[in-house]
């Protein structure tokens, strides 16, 4: 989301030196995972879970430098930036350039900013199993820990728990100019 673009507190919880740290540690946290895999598709879900992919693999290439890793990004949408609800059912829509692709015996490394009520990750899985995959890997940058599916993130950077109608906003270039992540609490009358 892009501020100011949201009433109420904006507080900035991570910066980009905190946050490329994070990202050091997430990579270490997966390159343990793909141990010993040969071929890894790295797929971002738009919008944020695709840039953080691309930098994911910039570490990981230095860490596993014989894998043959894909990068791939999945379009889903539910909830906008703020979290309203845009449609009742998780809407995933398939590039033309996937339908084709053959990702069987693959190790999935499935990256998205915020994992929330756990729907985006629940259907890009499904969609992702559907393609006969091998393995999936599912990577947030923050887990709000409040997933209402039964869905969880084997490697999170962090682990932010903050009251119902707070919105985690991760700032993402090329989305927004700063990397960071900002805590945003609606304003009274927002709430009323």
């Amino acid at each position: 989301m892009d501020p100011g673009t949201t009433d109420g507190q904006h507080t900035r919880l991570y910066d980009t030196n905190a946050l490329q740290r994070v990202l050091d540690t997430m990579a270490a946290g997966v390159s343990a995972r793909l141990a010993g895999a040969e071929q890894v598709s790295l797929v971002g879900v738009l919008r944020r879970g695709a840039p953080l992919a691309d930098m994911l693999q910039e570490r990981l290439v230095q860490r596993l430098p014989r894998t043959d890793m894909q990068r791939i990004d999945l379009s889903i949408k539910r909830y906008s930036d703020d979290l309203k609800l845009l449609h009742p059912q998780t809407q995933l829509i398939e590039q033309p350039e996937h339908t084709n692709m053959d990702l069987s015996g693959r190790v999935v490394v499935l990256v998205d900013d915020v994992l929330y009520g756990g729907f985006s990750l629940n259907r890009a899985v499904q969609y992702l199993v559907a393609k006969q995959v091998k393995t999936i890997h599912t990577v947030v940058l923050v887990d709000r820990v409040c997933a209402t599916l039964p869905i969880h993130a084997d490697v999170s950077g962090m682990k932010l728990q903050v009251e119902p109608g707070s919105i985690v906003e991760c700032h993402v270039p090329p989305y927004e100019s700063t990397f960071q992540i900002v805590l945003v609490r609606p304003s009274a009358q927002a709430q009323g």
